[in-house]
């Protein structure tokens, strides 16, 4: 086991990380910027390093600074968290050649299950369900072929991005052009790589994702699946598990599909292949994250995996011994609320000092954070402030436990999202299980009306 482990991440993550660290007797390092010298990460971490000025490119992506501080701190191994370089297959490449070891799966099985268009490929030799689409596209005219050839509407996506930048969905063939330049300019801005690709567009999907783990020793698990259609532009709002409208047949052939595709292509440590679902239920693969999910709390408390951990012990090379249940049978309900620094209406960023911090608490009660009264929330960053996860024997209950602890909930000094979340938890949609990736939309739409006429 690691002795010492670097955190090359910020915020909740990076105290998550913290949390799993202390239960295996493994020192930390943070790591940090300028603007993060007081952060909860740099206080609880055994030691903190400095490694540039608040611009993440000149900080949480700088990788030099990160390798420095690591053979500075003589750190066994780093772990990325999520977002900044967790899905980089080069800075993993270079954690490794440096003599380190980068908690993830190995740079050059991330870099295919990474790579969307090598993913679809992948997906398609092991028999994971495809939506119709293209390869790389070269030019406008070509995309307009394609989509000729795969039928409107479709989805222009990045082929090297994420969290819903670089994708338009296109309805016909006059908005492709514009579209074609909009989304190539925000993934050359966002990932440093032009190239797009096309999927037939679904209209009123659900997502779907499922958790896989798989150690260095052949073993393969999936940990069940996650519904996140609560979605706004593509970025996940509210998380739950199990997912209602998934049958225990489906659960457990996809199970099956998954373990066969990651163990074949010799995948280790945690990975989420997400899906969207159709009106009659039909999977279809859409990419894979080969990191640590933000929305992984709900999928510990349903089935009592520490997923840091394990992801720490598969990386250490130790053989994992979990039940080798096939489908894993779910604990109750899980749902979890991000709670950002945003404005609950315009969802506009709300950077500023948090003047008082009172996160909820009682029975089936979690929270992840990274934050604390006196703390100033920085602008350079993800407005993500903390995770709250309710568990319950039923949906039911874990919804009322977080309609509880939303109401608990206190952060002074700034605007949250707090508000517009407990609007969703009341949808009659959402209730009854009912939602899509279309479903925040609308309540977006219904709950300004309501603020427009209150006023």
């Amino acid at each position: 086991m690691f002795k010492k482990i670097l955190i090359a991440n910020r915020g909740e993550i990076a105290m998550r990380i913290i949390r799993a660290c202390r239960e295996l007797s493994i020192r930390t390092v943070a790591v940090h910027s300028q603007a993060d010298e007081g952060a909860l990460h740099v206080r609880f971490a055994d030691e903190a390093i400095c490694i540039g000025r608040a611009p993440a490119a000149e900080s949480y992506l700088n990788v030099p600074a990160i390798i420095s501080a690591a053979e500075i701190s003589a750190a066994d191994a780093i772990h990325p968290g999520y977002g900044f370089l967790s899905e980089n297959a080069a800075f993993a490449q270079v954690v490794e050649r440096c003599g380190l070891t980068f908690i993830g799966p190995r740079p050059e099985v991330m870099a295919r299950w990474g790579d969307k268009i090598s993913a679809r490929e992948l997906a398609a030799q092991f028999d994971l369900p495809l939506l119709p689409g293209s390869q790389s596209l070269e030019s406008v005219s070509h995309a307009e072929s394609e989509a000729r050839r795969i039928g409107y509407p479709v989805m222009l996506k990045a082929r090297g991005g994420g969290g819903g930048r670089g994708m338009r969905v296109v309805r016909r063939l006059e908005e492709l052009r514009g579209a074609f330049e909009s989304a190539t300019a925000e993934a050359l801005a966002g990932f440093k790589n032009a190239e797009l690709y096309l999927e037939r567009y679904v209209e009123r999907p659900r997502h779907v994702e499922f958790q896989a783990l798989a150690d260095e020793h052949g073993q393969v698990w999936t940990l069940g699946e996650r519904e996140c259609s609560l979605q706004r532009r593509h970025q996940k709002v509210v998380e739950e598990a199990p997912c209602v409208a998934m049958t225990e047949q489906r659960r457990a052939e996809m199970g099956e599909r998954i373990r066969h595709a990651l163990r074949e292509t010799g995948y280790t440590s945690l990975g989420t292949l997400e899906f969207l679902m159709d009106e009659d239920g039909s999977l279809y693969f859409m990419e894979m994250n080969t990191r640590v999910q933000v929305e992984h709390p709900v999928t510990e408390v349903t089935t009592g995996v520490d997923l840091v951990i394990e992801q720490i012990r598969v990386a250490a090379g130790e053989k994992l011994n979990l039940p080798d249940t096939r489908p894993w049978k779910f604990r109750g309900h899980a749902i979890e609320c991000r709670i950002m620094a945003e404005d609950s209406l315009t969802f506009a960023p709300w950077p500023g000092l948090i003047t008082e911090y009172h996160p909820p608490g009682g029975a089936g009660v979690r929270v992840d954070s990274g934050v604390f009264g006196g703390w100033t929330v920085p602008s350079h960053y993800d407005s993500l402030l903390a995770k709250v996860i309710t568990h319950g024997s039923t949906r039911e209950i874990a919804i009322n436990r977080m309609q509880r602890a939303l109401d608990e909930l206190i952060i002074g000094g700034i605007r949250t999202n707090v508000e517009f979340q407990r609007r969703l938890l009341r949808d009659a949609e959402v209730l009854e299980g009912r939602m899509t990736t279309r479903t925040v939309e609308r309540v977006v739409e219904e709950y300004r009306a309501e603020q427009s006429r209150a006023r």
